[in-house]
């Protein structure tokens, strides 16, 4: 095997240090661009250059011309907005980029005779890297030697069918071995990898949108398209109707501009998902893409593993049955043990038992896989040519009276294998002529503590909980049982499911479909048919999740809405789940949905209330241009309505823990509320604007903007109150707050001064009275009665905002 310098290199004692310095420092090594989150610069540039940050500004530098510099005191809102949506997004990016280490895959790599753990950072060019089930193979390769080598490459071609490797096969970064074991030379390393160059056209790819993110990008659109019909609105009401000057028409248009955008809305949506990383980061979970957060809040069904999820993944031996007398049960148990070089839990159980080696000679071994649940060892010079251990359901036959017994102790949740001899060792996948069963072993799985409570938290969630195993299914059933999973009894052998082809239309899918309805617990479940119930229950409109930790759970979890991977699990598994449980402790679960319910919750509500500012606003500049008056408020006024009504209370409540089950129809909702409230507060406050500069009451103007920036407040505070029943202490405590901030900017003199605002006259401040009650009756009965109505037009108005907005 020659190297790039035509040195041949040995595959047993690999590169020497001065080898790999050299590859080193000709750069020949696997560094990658392989970032959990964005870059320092990708975050900034998301935080400052928005769209509306610039029309933000460029309203900033009109208002800074024309009028007060006061009146830009809204600018400074857009950059607090953008300093805080920065710094909380660097802080969500360090905690993945501190997690995204802990759950980094770790290989092993042969140098200077010596098998060395390392980092796949650290892999050179020709290093002699050594692989078994489970590892993922992060660099290209060439096998240079194999035993029973499988990998599965679904991950790269789509192909579900795992390949046998042989000497001088290549091997590509991105697969994973799912058998026996093997050594490869690295050929292609870093950004020459497959892997990589797959991650670069990756990059390209515009991942589907959250219904969170659809909604609050489709009210952004909205209001892009209203600014310029508003902005004509306003100016030609004012300068031209009105009669304002030049600088009183600009002011007036860019305050009405202002009101219409929701400069927070975005900000408090990353920022609660931000914190919810960090939150989830201390938990010990890592959320390797933002959105699984949602995700998992809206899940309708949980289809969990058994090992590693409702049990330890800790196997002993319990005890064997001989079925054979006069054979060596004890020696092959120890032979086949002490030949298997990577063991899963149950091998790794018969070795601590029968911890001798006999000494046969092995010459063959059919490694373990999941579609033939079986491995086996050739020995021509031991008493039988060939030992077998596997499923009692493949290697007995129906008729034995041994796979009763083997049933029996699968009902008590034992895990239960059988032991059995032939005078040939087979191809992989293929039973010899004459096998003879020699014994029945009989292992525990030792069931998580927090199971039981898990489960009955999905399950008062009304989350369908269904455990699929690759183990007997009645030994499935067992342990589903005592971990609460409902209808736990109700289960099926997964080689009795209908075959459905996964990638397209199948007539057997209804009836796999039907399947999955009645029964919760399967077993005997290959890689593909945890597949196909994947793909079918999501084309029933089920939003599944889906738990793991091995290399037959990698396709069902990429697949999945949600993957979800034990951080003990396979580096194959966790490479691909959106979600690791760092602690591998299944009861973290309710956690995290927990938090998807909060940030899903909170920024419904929080939503509502920057609509409704949008609709209000869109009104005043409807009425301002129709009936061609002054601006009711200054552009430093807006910024106490905004602070008080939208800003503060906001940013609090989508803080708030929530326990309110994730529902969809996120736009319905919003309008349902910000359209019938806005267009209230809108009209009243016009309304209450006219009355005040009217021959009536006949304030000047500055009286009457500042008599409409309190009655603005006021109905934003009812509207708030409104959309946050019921009160409780905490919620109490904030509208109370924020009415002695509404008292104080108006009485306190500097502040007041400051924003132009006076405390009203007797009859300004009757006028006020009778606005306020006006406005928040409509406020109770828009929100209410108008919902209603939402709810009866839903075929024809909702629905095709909703729509169009998504």
């Amino acid at each position: 095997m020659a190297g790039v310098d035509g040195v041949e290199l040995s595959v047993r004692a690999g590169l020497t240090s001065g080898e790999v310095a050299e590859r080193i420092a000709r750069g020949q090594v696997n560094q990658v661009d392989e970032r959990s989150s964005r870059t320092l610069s990708e975050i900034i540039r998301s935080n400052v250059l928005t769209r509306f940050n610039a029309i933000i500004a460029a309203l900033a530098f009109v208002v800074l011309i024309v009028g007060d510099p006061r009146d830009v005191l809204f600018a400074f809102v857009m950059i607090s907005n953008a300093v805080i949506g920065t710094v909380q997004e660097l802080r969500s990016k360090a905690t993945l980029d501190r997690l995204s280490l802990v759950v980094a895959p770790q290989l092993t790599v042969r140098r200077d005779g010596a098998d060395t753990i390392i980092g796949p950072a650290e892999v050179v060019l020709d290093d002699i890297i050594v692989i078994g089930p489970g590892d993922q193979i992060v660099v290209d390769g060439v096998i240079v030697d194999d035993d029973e080598l499988t990998i599965d490459e679904s991950l790269l071609t789509g192909e579900a069918d795992p390949v046998a490797k042989n000497i001088g096969d290549g091997a590509l970064s991105g697969s994973f071995v799912v058998a026996g074991g093997g050594v490869m030379r690295a050929t292609a390393v870093g950004d020459d990898a497959y892997a990589a160059k797959l991650a670069r056209d990756a990059r390209a790819f515009r991942r589907p949108r959250t219904e969170l993110e659809r909604g609050i990008d489709g009210i952004l659109r909205v209001i892009t398209w209203l600014l310029v019909p508003a902005a004509l609105f306003l100016f030609l009401g004012q300068r031209y109707g009105e009669g304002n000057t030049l600088r009183e028409a600009l002011l007036g248009t860019a305050t009405g501009l202002v009101a219409l955008v929701p400069q927070g809305l975005v900000l408090l949506l990353s920022m609660a998902q931000a914190v919810a990383v960090i939150r989830l980061g201390r938990a010990g979970v890592l959320v390797q893409r933002l959105e699984a957060v949602e995700t998992l809040a809206r899940v309708t069904l949980l289809a969990t593993d058994k090992t590693g999820t409702l049990t330890t993944g800790a196997v002993r031996l319990d005890h064997t049955i001989p079925l054979d007398s006069d054979a060596p049960i004890d020696d092959a148990l120890g032979a086949l043990a002490a030949a298997d070089e990577h063991p899963d839990a149950t091998i790794a159980a018969i070795a601590a038992a029968y911890p001798r080696d006999p000494g046969w000679m092995v010459e063959g071994r059919v490694p373990f896989a999941s579609r033939y649940k079986f491995s086996a060892i050739g020995t021509p010079q031991a008493p039988a040519a060939a030992w077998y251990i596997g499923a009692p359901e493949v290697l007995l036959t129906a008729d034995d009276a041994s796979l009763r017994d083997a049933q029996a102790a699968a009902e008590r949740g034992m895990r239960v294998l059988v032991a059995a001899c032939a005078d040939e060792l087979a191809e992989p996948g293929v039973l010899p002529a004459g096998l003879r069963p020699i014994a029945l072993v009989v292992c525990a799985d030792e069931i998580r503590s927090d199971a039981r409570e898990t489960v009955e938290y999905f399950t008062a969630e009304r989350v369908a909980v269904k455990v699929i195993s690759g183990d007997n299914p009645r030994t499935v059933a067992a342990i589903a049982q005592r971990s609460a999973v409902p209808d736990a009894e109700k289960w099926i052998d997964g080689r009795d499911l209908p075959m459905v082809d996964i990638d397209s239309s199948d007539a057997n899918e209804d009836e796999l479909s039907r399947e999955i309805t009645d029964h919760a617990v399967f077993g005997r479940v290959t890689p593909e048919v945890k597949r196909a119930f994947v793909r079918s229950s999501q084309r029933h409109g089920e939003v599944v999740a889906m738990t793991g930790d091995g290399v037959n759970d990698t396709l069902a979890l990429k697949d999945a809405d949600l993957g979800i991977a034990m951080g003990a699990g396979t580096s194959a598994a966790k490479s691909v789940a959106e979600l690791v449980l760092l602690d591998n402790r299944f009861a973290t679960l309710p956690g995290v949905v927990a938090e998807g319910r909060r940030v899903i919750a909170n920024i419904n509500r929080v939503a509502r209330l920057f609509v409704t500012k949008t609709v209000w606003a869109a009104t005043f500049a409807i009425i301002v241009g129709v009936a061609t008056t002054s601006y009711p408020i200054l552009p430093r006024q807006l910024t106490v309505v905004d602070a008080i009504t939208i800003g503060i209370p906001g940013f609090i409540l989508s803080f708030e823990p929530s326990h309110e089950p994730a529902r969809s129809g996120f736009i319905r909702r919003v309008l349902r509320f910000g359209v019938p409230v806005g267009l209230v507060v809108g009209v009243v406050t016009m309304a209450g604007f006219a009355v005040v500069r009217s021959s009536w009451i006949g304030a000047d103007r500055d009286a009457a903007q500042s008599a409409a920036t309190l009655l603005l407040t006021i109905l934003g505070l009812v509207a708030l109150e409104e959309l946050i029943q019921p009160l409780d202490r905490y919620r109490s405590v904030l509208l109370a707050v924020l009415v002695v901030m509404t008292v104080g900017a108006f009485a306190i003199g500097p502040i007041a001064e400051f924003f132009l605002l006076e405390i009203p006259s007797a009859e300004v401040s009757a006028v006020i009275a009778g606005a306020a009650a006006i406005g928040a009756l409509g406020i109770v009965l828009g929100a209410r009665r108008a919902g209603a109505l939402f709810d009866r037009f839903d075929d024809r108005f909702s629905r095709l905002a909703a729509r169009g907005l998504e």
